[in-house]
């Protein structure tokens, strides 16, 4: 029988098998990005509410109004952003729908995409399922930022999308105005549509605060913007995405998500326009607990030797195991789960080519508990190293 060669020649994911192993071995893991808490409960109260004494019917395909326009207005709040919640906000399943919906709507078989790697795996077998041909953009640590030299290699007169991962999974970094102007000018000189990937937006530390790729001069008419209720809340399993384009590209982007999933659960949507309108204090407090974790993590592996890279967002640390004689991120991880019961993820799983074999990924977003269970295994394989 005859299967879809871009699908059926993908290996498991990496994740799964890390998750998979972290289970079998009773480690503690830290390779999936999902937060121990279970999200605030006021917001799964209106959820539970609204399916008992809501509307459990279909609603309407581009989201409930009432989301929609609690986006754009918090979108406002936020960021600065003037959006029309009847013309230029959709509501998704999930931001990997919206992603899925976004590639199809846009891309013309042939077309080329630049993707910036490492990046979020789903991306390359989307882009190939949609007809698109990938151009890989290759970032470096420490500090994964863009160049002209770089871009210039990726785009040419084929180039149709830019699919743009700010702030950026799995390094942790968020780019810096520069480099959103520097692709902001690429994207213009191209007639590129930047497909920009936002989930992390509000998870950002340190006093930084997320600046859209939709507000840069030049790129209104020319980005879509998409963002998570699951990732704002730390609720993964919702599955609530929000798209944000101009007007001249919400109807496309619509009659894909009209083909793929066509709505989302009401009480989610109902329960995520209100947890949009809480006030600051939620927010800049949920900002600050994932930082203390991350404080309280990265403390605990620099004091073991490790060589922690800066993380100013996302669930996420990277360590450089090279300066611990390590060459190999995948055989480090399996080691690490099966001999030292900690779960973490090789970066190189993010590559699609020219990966970097020395970085290991771990996800903070856990109990203290958690976390110092994890170093406390940790010490014990350096003490026995």
């Amino acid at each position: 029988m005859t299967m879809n060669p871009i699908f059926s020649a993908l290996q498991t994911s990496v994740f799964e098998v890390m998750s998979r192993l972290a289970r079998e071995t009773g480690a503690v893991n830290l390779g999936q990005g999902f937060p121990d808490d279970p999200g605030p409960e006021d917001v799964r109260r209106k959820a539970a509410d609204a399916v008992v004494n809501g509307w459990n019917q279909y609603p309407p395909m581009m989201g409930l109004p009432e989301l929609r326009q609690s986006a754009a207005t918090h979108f406002k709040r936020w960021q600065g952003l003037d959006l029309d919640p009847d013309a230029e906000v959709m509501v998704t399943s999930g931001a990997t729908e919206a992603i899925a919906g976004a590639l199809m709507a846009l891309i013309t078989p042939g077309d080329e995409v630049v993707l910036f790697e490492p990046m979020y795996d789903a991306y390359v077998p989307l882009v190939r399922r949609a007809g698109g041909i990938p151009k890989f953009v290759t970032l470096t640590p420490p500090a994964f930022g863009l160049s002209e030299e770089v871009l210039a290699k990726a785009f040419s007169p084929k180039t149709r999308v830019v699919l743009f991962n700010n702030p950026l999974n799995p390094t942790a970094t968020i780019f810096s105005e520069a480099d959103l102007d520097l692709l902001a000018a690429f994207c213009i000189r191209f007639d590129a549509v930047a497909i920009c990937d936002e989930v992390w937006e509000h998870v950002v530390f340190d006093g930084h605060r997320h600046r859209p790729m939709l507000s840069r001069p030049g790129m209104r008419e020319r980005t879509v913007k998409i963002s998570s209720a699951g990732k704002i809340f730390s609720l993964t399993g919702w599955k609530v995405g929000m798209v944000m384009a101009a007007p001249n590209l919400m109807p496309v982007l619509a009659k894909a998500h009209q083909y793929i999933t066509f709505t989302t659960p009401p009480n989610l949507q109902a329960a995520v326009a209100y947890g949009l309108g809480k006030d600051d204090s939620y927010f800049e407090g949920m900002r600050a607990d994932f930082q203390r974790s991350r404080d309280r993590f990265a403390t605990g592996l620099t004091g073991l030797g490790f060589d922690v890279l800066p993380s100013v967002g996302t669930y996420f640390l990277n360590v450089d195991i090279g300066a611990l004689g390590e060459s190999d991120d995948v055989a480090f991880c399996q080691r690490l789960v099966t001999e030292n019961g900690v779960a973490a993820i090789p970066v190189s799983a993010f590559y699609a080519e020219g990966a970097v074999k020395t970085v290991v990924r771990f996800c903070f977003a856990k109990h203290d508990s958690t976390l110092d269970a994890a170093l406390e295994r940790l010490a014990d394989w350096r003490k026995a190293a």
